[in-house]
């Protein structure tokens, strides 16, 4: 499956290894697509004064950039691939140029490893999470040491119908993005497939313990149904994704569904510690059309608590809130 044409890999030269270096080449070869790789440096501050007794800022700026272009291209011609790869040094503030680098060159995937202290560092200002909220494209943040290639990949889809019309299809088609490139990386790494979605019965505690308390046997009965429901609408969306992808590509890595009860900011890092993912593919943002800040809270909060890597999807017709003009 040839999903991906145009990759972008994010590195640092400082690093001797780079695990989303070496999944991009892997990546940008199974999809015979071209593979650009950039590192961004810090440009240096108008008003610095004392670097200038012998050099211009821009000229001591070009002499920085050089000597980091030429261990960027000593770094990928290191790399022994058939596949195009391009390499350049940026200068700016990180986020924004990596942003800047997709919109001028129409990327479909951003690779990055993931800041060091944490996967997203808990930090909301990381450059790692201004990335996954404002990138038109899917980013794939890896893990430090991430297991090449990776073993278990979870998918994480929402398949409750309990949603406004526009935001149900919006999420509808998210599912699809999700698992059908979940399924892709299943099958180009030989990797086990788990899908989850986790659900819950809306009003069960007040039907059970509150003033509009019912029958024992009435509130069983309505919490078995929500469940009965969220499993139909599961194997409705598996069934779609068969018709999509084709019988054989199922079958042969044979997804395993689940239907975890509870609350999706807390049980979806959950699982995934508990089955030891170590990529989970999940989206980020539920509302399309319009720019600026979207990524959801539950989506925010699940993926601070992930310890593993992550491919976090938006939805088509996302707007970044970057623009070449700004």
């Amino acid at each position: 499956m040839q999903r991906f044409k145009n990759i972008l890999c994010v590195v640092s030269t400082e690093q001797k290894d780079n695990p989303a270096l070496e999944h991009a080449v892997k990546l940008a070869e199974n999809n015979q697509a071209s593979l650009s790789v950039v590192e961004v440096i810090d440009k240096i501050p108008a008003n610095t004064r004392l670097l200038e007794r012998t050099l211009s800022l821009g000229d001591i700026q070009a002499t920085i950039v050089t000597e980091h272009q030429k261990i960027l291209s000593e770094m990928v011609s290191s790399l022994n691939s058939n596949i195009r790869i391009t390499s350049k040094v940026l200068t700016g503030i990180s986020f924004l140029e990596v942003i800047y680098e997709v919109l001028r060159n129409g990327h479909d995937l951003v690779f990055k490893v993931a800041d060091n202290n944490g996967l997203l560092g808990r930090l909301f200002g990381s450059d790692d999470m201004h990335i996954l909220r404002k990138c038109p494209c899917p980013v794939w943040l890896v893990r430090p040491h991430a297991s090449k290639p990776h073993q278990r990949i979870l998918a994480a889809v929402d398949v409750d119908d309990n949603y406004p019309s526009g935001e149900l299809n919006t999420r509808q088609q998210l599912n699809h993005q999700i698992l059908e490139l979940a399924t892709s990386l299943a099958i180009s790494e030989s990797a086990k497939l788990d899908v989850v979605h986790v659900w819950d019965a809306i009003g069960e505690g007040y039907m059970r313990y509150g003033l509009g308390k019912q029958p024992e046997h009435e509130v069983d009965a309505y919490v078995e149904d929500v469940k009965q429901l969220q499993n139909l609408n599961m194997n409705r969306l598996m069934s779609q994704i068969t018709n999509t992808l084709g019988q054989d590509a199922l079958e042969y890595i044979k997804p395993e569904t689940h239907l975890v009860r509870g609350h999706a900011l807390t049980n979806v890092p959950e699982f995934a510690a508990e089955i030891n993912a170590d990529l989970v593919v999940m989206g980020t943002v539920a509302r399309t059309g319009l720019s600026g800040f979207f990524m959801g809270n539950t989506a925010e909060s699940i993926l601070n608590q992930l310890d593993c890597s992550v491919l976090a999807v938006k939805p088509a017709g996302f707007v970044s809130p970057v623009t070449l003009n700004a």
